[in-house]
């Protein structure tokens, strides 16, 4: 088994089709389709189901999948310890981020490690936490900022971003705003509520919340932006337990604390995968993000 050919196997999964795949990595087809023949008679399973139009991974497939990716992922971390130890950083700083994340500006943050490594390309992808703990897991990306889960951090090495609680938001014209005591989630039973995807780290923890306090809670409007959901919430078409630093993007909107969500309820973290596998520039990302380059409730 030659690293050509895991390359070729997870361009053309990416893809799900071989001509795309092949014009990517300026490879002829007929060689690439050969690359793959060849993978799969070592292999002795088929890893693709192909079709006139597209191609899509058999079970054999989905599972070489993932262990291509961290394959390639500490080959190409190799490639950049040498050129490290050489003293220039290069390679590729692949990060991922959820939306609106506290403890940290990430475009400040990314434009200074570019100022001081201008040989390292940056790729930035934004998704929920879940969704990064597992590509940072899979060595699809090098480190993320999410929210922090003990499932996430039993695999994964983590770096504290900041902690804080969560923050009820409704329409000033909402019977809530007029609220002369704090609110517990028994209070807010029966509300609609706007929120995340069950992906995203605030969402995450308002469930959390809810489900620890016996509540049941049922989410009539669900969106992927945090604007969104402002937006829905300041027509009064909803409430939404937010990160507390969420009030500031919207000051018409009414914020009330949550009771029963302590201090420390929303955690960041940069989450990392094994020191052994921690690539150089995602080393020197975390050496700057250290150094004082966040931003408390960016």
């Amino acid at each position: 088994m030659e690293l050509r050919h895991l390359q070729h196997f997870v361009a053309v999964a990416e893809d799900q089709h071989f001509t795309r795949a092949a014009e990517r990595l300026l490879v002829s087809q007929s060689g690439l389709s050969a690359s793959v023949r060849a993978l799969e008679r070592e292999l002795r399973a088929p890893l693709f189901v192909r079709t006139t139009r597209r191609v899509t991974l058999t079970e054999a497939g989905r599972a070489l999948l993932a262990e291509a990716e961290r394959i390639l992922a500490q080959v190409r971390a190799a490639h950049e310890a040498v050129a490290a130890v050489q003293g220039v950083l290069r390679g590729t700083l692949a990060l991922g981020t959820e939306q609106c994340i506290a403890g940290v500006h990430v475009a400040r943050l990314l434009a200074a490690f570019r100022g001081r490594h201008p040989d390292v390309e940056i790729r930035l992808r934004q998704a929920g936490s879940g969704a990064l703990a597992e590509e940072v897991s899979a060595g699809r990306l090098d480190l993320a900022f999410a929210y922090r889960t003990q499932a996430d951090t039993d695999q994964l090495r983590s770096v504290a971003l900041t902690g804080e609680p969560m923050t009820v938001l409704c329409h000033p014209g909402h019977p809530l705003a007029s609220a002369s005591t704090v609110l517990g989630p028994a209070d807010l039973a029966g509300e609609v509520f706007v929120d995340f995807h069950p992906d995203w780290g605030p969402r995450r923890t308002t469930d959390a919340a809810f489900t620890a306090a016996g509540v049941r809670r049922t989410v009539a409007l669900e969106v992927n932006d945090v604007h969104s959901l402002l937006e829905l919430v300041d027509e009064n078409l909803g409430i939404a337990v937010v990160p507390r630093h969420f009030r500031h993007k919207r000051p018409s909107l009414t914020a009330l604390p949550l009771k029963g969500a302590g201090e420390a309820a929303y955690e960041t973290v940069a989450l990392l995968p094994p020191e052994r596998a921690t690539s150089p520039a995602a080393r020197a990302l975390v050496a700057l993000l250290e150094t004082g380059s966040r931003v408390p409730g960016a």
